[in-house]
Formats: C-alpha cells, sequence, structure tokens
C-alpha cells in the first residue's frame, strides 16, 4: 500500500513541478523543491535542470525484451532535456535498479527504449532529507487523502535523465588540464562537446568512445580548460565604442593628456564629438585637469571625456557652450560642477552633473551601434570571457537584438537597465519574457553613490584628505527604496551600485525592508562593488543573502593611492574578498570595463595577490583579503552564473551544460602568482563554436 502511495505522490510531483513552471511559484515546498539542490550520489552523473524551463509533460512506453516488464510513465521536458521519475525511494541501489526495464550493451553501457528510441541514461538524485520530507507530506496531504505526513518515509527523489545514445562530439579537448568547478569531480582529463552542450567530462578514454572522424580534436598538453570567464558587471557599449577612441589611461602628465587629445581630434572631422578616454589624474598627483588644457586644440570639436571610473568627466568650452552650462548654472542634485575661485566651471563634472552634457550629445546610429557591440564582443572572447553583464540602457538593449536576431552573437548578455525603469521593465517581460540563452533581460542597475577617486562614494567620516567631503548620494534615499521594492515585487532582478560604508549600509537596510515587505523568496539581491564595507556589515551579506558583484582589479589600481584618501583603518575591508567568502557571502567577479580592462586572468592575479600596479605593495596592500585561485576562478564561474540565476546552465564544466570554455596556455594553479598575467588565452568556445583562437607563435 505504501509502495502504491508512493508512486502516485511521484506521478503528482511531474504535475506539480509543471505547474512551477508555468506559474514561477517562489514559496512553499514546491517553490524550495524548484530550487533545491540536487546533491551528487554514488552514481550520479547528471547535473541538475532549471526546472523554470518545464515545456511539456507526455506519457510514454518504457520498452523491456520482455513484455511483461514493459510499463507507461511519465516523460517531462525541462529546457529540452527529457526524464522520467524513478520515484521516492527508501530502497537500495539493487532494489531500484530492478524495477526498471535497463537494457545492458556490450560495452557495458546501459539503456532504456523509451517508445522505440533507446537512450543512455543518467541518474539525478535529490537527497536532502528536509527537502524530500516537506515535498512528500505536502504532497501526502494534498493527494493522497488520510495518509499522514508521518506515514512517509522516503529519502530521495530519483529520476533518469534520457540521452541519445553516444553521439559523436563536435569538439573534443585532450591533453590539457580540466577544471570542471565541480566541486566533487573538480578535475578532468579530456572533454567533449556536442552541438551547444557539454556530452562528457572524463579520462581521455572515456571521451575517445565519443570522437568520430567529424569531430574536431584539440591537443594542448600543458594547457587549462576552465569554464568560460563571466564577467559579472561591465558598461559593454561604452567599452566598446571606447576602444576606437581617444586613449587617456596610461596618460601620464597633464602635457601627454593635452597632446593626445590634441592629436586624436587632428584626424578626425570638424563638429564631431570626442568622448570615452578614461583618464586617471592620481598618474600625474591627483590635480583635476581643466577646460584650457585642451581648448586651443579642440576649437572645432566638442570634448567630453570621462575619469576612468565614469564618475567624473572633462568638458571644453566648445561642449560646455552647447549643454548651457555657465557660472550661473545652478548646482546639481547627487552631482557636481567644478569651479574656480571666481565660481567659473572648470569644465569637471562629476555624477549627476555630467548628464547636464550628455542629454546633448547626439546619440548612434544603429550602425554605429552594431559595430561597437562587434568589437565589444570580439574583445572580451579574447580573454577568455563567454558572458557579460551589462549595466546600460535600452539603447544597448535594442542594439543585443539586433545582434541576436541576425544570429551575430559569440558573447552571452544579460541586460540591465536602468532601476527607476523598472515599471516599463515589467511591461517588456509580461509581454516578450526573459530572454534565452544568448541575451537574458528582467536585471536593472541603481546607484546609491557615486566613487572614491571622484569624492562622490558616500562615507561615514569624512575623507582623509578632504575633511570637510564625505561623498554624496544620486538619489533619494525614499525614492531608491520605492524603486527597489516595486521591481522586486515584479519579480524583476535587482543590482544597486554602492561603494561607500554609508552607501552599502543604507542598500543593506533597504534590502532588509524590501524581503519583510515582499516576503521570503530567492531573489539575488545584488551589491554591485561594495568595496568600502563597514566591518559590523560583513556578515550582512550573508545573512541576508546578497551577492557582493566586486571588481578586483580596482583593488590593484585604487590601492596606490587609496590610503590617503580614506586611511589605512577604512582600508582594511576594502574589497574585502577574504572576510565576505569566510563569512559565507556569494562573491562573483567583474571587471567594470571600460573603468578596468575586461581582463579575467588580470583580475585572478589581482584578487590573489593585491599587488598594487605602482609596485608599492609586493606583499600585497590589505594582504588579510587575499584568497585563493580556485576561489577567483568560481568567482568568475560559477558564482557568475549564479548572479543571474543561470547556474543550473553555465559556470561549470559538467554534462547538460551549456558548452562555453576558455582555453589557457598554462595552468594557472600550479604556476607562481607572479605570472598569471603572462597566461595566454588560446581559444574561447562559447555554445561548442570556436569563437576565438590566438594565432600560432
Amino acid at each position: 500500500m505504501l509502495r502504491a502511495l508512493k508512486w502516485i505522490a511521484i506521478v503528482a510531483i511531474v504535475g506539480v513541478v509543471i505547474l512551477f513552471g508555468i506559474s514561477r511559484m517562489a514559496d512553499g515546498p514546491i517553490g524550495i523543491l524548484a530550487g533545491g539542490p540536487l546533491v551528487a550520489g554514488e552514481r550520479y552523473t547528471g547535473t541538475e535542470p532549471d526546472w523554470s524551463f518545464v515545456r511539456d509533460v507526455r506519457e510514454v512506453e518504457l520498452q523491456s525484451l520482455d513484455p511483461a516488464r514493459s510499463r507507461t510513465t511519465w516523460i517531462l521536458d525541462v529546457g529540452g532535456r527529457a526524464f522520467i521519475p524513478c520515484g521516492y525511494m527508501d530502497s537500495t541501489w539493487g532494489r531500484l535498479w530492478k524495477q526498471w526495464p535497463i537494457e545492458a550493451e556490450r560495452d557495458g553501457r546501459a539503456v532504456l527504449r523509451v517508445d522505440g528510441v533507446r537512450y543512455e541514461r543518467s541518474l539525478v538524485r535529490v537527497r536532502d532529507p528536509a527537502l524530500v520530507e516537506a515535498v512528500v507530506a505536502e504532497l501526502a496531504r494534498k493527494y493522497v487523502p488520510g495518509v499522514t505526513p508521518d506515514a512517509v518515509e522516503s529519502e530521495s527523489l530519483w529520476l533518469f535523465e534520457l540521452m541519445p545514445r553516444q553521439a559523436t562530439a563536435s569538439l573534443a579537448v585532450l591533453g590539457a588540464r580540466i577544471w570542471t568547478g565541480v566541486a566533487s569531480a573538480p578535475w578532468a582529463e579530456a572533454i567533449a562537446f556536442q552541438g551547444d552542450r557539454i556530452s562528457k567530462v572524463g579520462s581521455r578514454a572515456e571521451i575517445a568512445a565519443v570522437i568520430g572522424d567529424a569531430t574536431r580534436i584539440i591537443e594542448r598538453p600543458g594547457a587549462m580548460l576552465v569554464p568560460g570567464f563571466i564577467d559579472t558587471h561591465v558598461h559593454f557599449i561604452t567599452g566598446g565604442a571606447g576602444i576606437a577612441s581617444v586613449q587617456l589611461r596610461t596618460a601620464a602628465t597633464p602635457a601627454e593628456f593635452s597632446s593626445r587629445i590634441a592629436a586624436f581630434a587632428a584626424g578626425r572631422p570638424a563638429g564631431e564629438w570626442i568622448q570615452y578616454g578614461n583618464w586617471d589624474h592620481e598618474l600625474w598627483g591627483g590635480a583635476l585637469p581643466q577646460r584650457e588644457w585642451i581648448d586651443a586644440s579642440t576649437p572645432d570639436h566638442p570634448v567630453f571625456v570621462e575619469r576612468l571610473d565614469g564618475h567624473m568627466a572633462l568638458a571644453n568650452s566648445v561642449a560646455l557652450t552647447a549643454a548651457g552650462i555657465t557660472a550661473e548654472t545652478p548646482e546639481v542634485e547627487g552631482g557636481s560642477i567644478v569651479r574656480d575661485a571666481n565660481g567659473v566651471p572648470t569644465g569637471v563634472l562629476k555624477d549627476n552633473a555630467m548628464d547636464l552634457v550628455r542629454k546633448v550629445i547626439p546619440p548612434a546610429s544603429d550602425e554605429r551601434m552594431d559595430a561597437i557591440v562587434t568589437a565589444a564582443m570580439q574583445h572580451v572572447a579574447a580573454a577568455g570571457v563567454t558572458t557579460v553583464h551589462d549595466m546600460g540602457d535600452w539603447s544597448n538593449l535594442e542594439a543585443y537584438r539586433r545582434a541576436h536576431a541576425a544570429e551575430r552573437q559569440i558573447t552571452r548578455i544579460y541586460a540591465h537597465v536602468p532601476l527607476p525603469d523598472w515599471q516599463r521593465m515589467r511591461e517588456e517581460v509580461a509581454r516578450n519574457g526573459c530572454g534565452d540563452d544568448w541575451l537574458r533581460i528582467g536585471a536593472l542597475k541603481g546607484f546609491v553613490d557615486g566613487s572614491l577617486g571622484s569624492h562622490t562614494a558616500a562615507f561615514f567620516d569624512p575623507y582623509t584628505d578632504v575633511p570637510s567631503d564625505r561623498g554624496l548620494l544620486l538619489n533619494d534615499p525614499a525614492a531608491l527604496e520605492a524603486w527597489i521594492v516595486g521591481a522586486d515585487a515584479a519579480n524583476l532582478h535587482v543590482a544597486v551600485h554602492a561603494i561607500g560604508d554609508r552607501a552599502i549600509r543604507m542598500l543593506l537596510d533597504t534590502y532588509a525592508i524590501v524581503t519583510a515587505r515582499n516576503g521570503a523568496r530567492d531573489r539575488r539581491l545584488r551589491i554591485e562593488h561594495a568595496q568600502h564595507i563597514h566591518p559590523d556589515d560583513i556578515d550582512r551579506f550573508h545573512a541576508q543573502g546578497v551577492i557582493a558583484s566586486m571588481q578586483p582589479y580596482h583593488a590593484i589600481d585604487d590601492g596606490r593611492w587609496a590610503d590617503r584618501v580614506i586611511g589605512t583603518e577604512r582600508a582594511a575591508t576594502t574589497y574585502a574578498f577574504r572576510a565576505l567568502l569566510d563569512a559565507g557571502t556569494r562573491v562573483s567577479f567583474g571587471s567594470d570595463w571600460s573603468v578596468a580592462p575586461p581582463t579575467p586572468l588580470e583580475g585572478i592575479y589581482a584578487a590573489v595577490t593585491r599587488r598594487t600596479l605602482d609596485g608599492a605593495n609586493p606583499d600585497g596592500w590589505v594582504p588579510a583579503q587575499k584568497i585563493t585561485v580556485e576561489e577567483a576562478l568560481a568567482a568568475y564561474t560559477s558564482t557568475g552564473a549564479y548572479a543571474s540565476f543561470e547556474e543550473l546552465r553555465k559556470g561549470r564544466l559538467a554534462p547538460g551544460m551549456l558548452a562555453d570554455a576558455a582555453l589557457l596556455d598554462r595552468d594557472i594553479t600550479a604556476i607562481a602568482a607572479d605570472d598569471i598575467p603572462n597566461t595566454k588565452v588560446l581559444m574561447t568556445i562559447v555554445g561548442g563554436r570556436v569563437v576565438f583562437e590566438a594565432e600560432a607563435n
């Protein structure tokens, strides 16, 4: 009787999971099941499916050579992957296997025959006792009247995934050290891709079994294959456009700054805006640039070049005139117009004041935007990046949609738009959904404060070098809270920029209010940058389930001068990678391109060594916050996937996952940390297709 009840329960699970896929329920036992862990069993070979992608369910006939053992069961289509239930089992492995008509092949593989088609099977097991007991008890109450929860004794839920048997690999990597990112099996000898998915990971002999005449074989002894890098914070259009603009990042003196702009302007048509640049005034001692430096050489070009952090820019007189900025222009809330002793604008604008000029810059044409997207994708592909989380706007999204429709994407994109537009995004998702594996939407980016380098990050205590300054807030706190509450209630994904300790605490407080008001669910709220955390707030990230989306390269860049700006005491919990990980926080890594280079290998080096770019900290700036190479790899792969709700499809090298990987010329876990920046990306694979391949020396 109890066994019959268990089979009724498993059929009920299929129906409930379908309901979950339709309604995307988040609460209660079924919501827990949908987002719950699938833990490896003794013979587990499959990867966890994403239950939110349930497409279909139908009856099928499981056939055996012995007709008496054939039976009807349910088959579940989850994101294109097929599963059949094995049941709630408290039996031994032997008893489990005897219940299904499994055929043995000559090579020892076991297959199932379903509706006349033969499949290999991969066993997937849910083995969280509390999870299983809660789900079974709920189903018993709902679907099996008269059965009390304590009458059901089940340890786990078993599923078989059906896979077309031994399809020939389209691509195989042999000879390299393969870091899978899978905790139970972090290393492998070889890997096979079939189409856009990983088909097999294991020994060289195992992969040899699926290699055919059409398989492309990549044999690279001494190389290292890792999951494709996921950059969780980029300004993709700005970065792509900056590739072909004036380059000011390394301008070390005011004279060099001015001469580079003059030379660039000389080669551009009159009237064309000169933008981007990414200058760093700290390279020449910290004095802010002035419009007089460049006015004489740019009389026919409006110039608006930004500091590398994007929170400060220099406009020449032509641009200031176009924007109508004069000595009489009032200050801007959440920004600053830098003025001389007579109140005349110097040309430097900070944060929200930058919008005065931005709004008069003509928008780029569709053709120009398309070229920028292509340049950006090619640039990051050369660094091994396969997915980016873009902090952009609606024009960015339209450009990505054109690339997607034309099948020109070689980089997967998780597109964010401004947080104040959450109602528009809610309607967009309701009409068109959240996208696919190439282009996803439903994410929003907001701001609390500015940046450290622009003295606009919001701190409790004054800046050490400017005692009258504590930074500023870019948005009214009440408005910010209303936006976040509304967006979260609409099941949109919220990521908010917060850099100073005051800004970070304000955002954590706001996130706590959101959770209390909208109820518990898997929302994965993010704090972008999370740079200067008050020691009392370190543990709050994990306690509140907040993701720290951080950029390790900033640590070795800002570390050159941060002590002078905020003092050594506050610096102790700046870019606190170690403290956050030790507290159990999920830390994802990105670049903040174009602020910093979109090169994960440099980011890994920064996180592991914390050696500043000026060489002044050979043992690392705030060395207590160093992490390991493997921890940094996880932050750029599996945690990056988690930060966009995609950990079931990318971020690890395992069967069934998307075929995204980067091939490096050496094993970065086995070399000196000093050598990591010298590591080269040999190949980048996205969706099983080679999108970048380094030229042979």
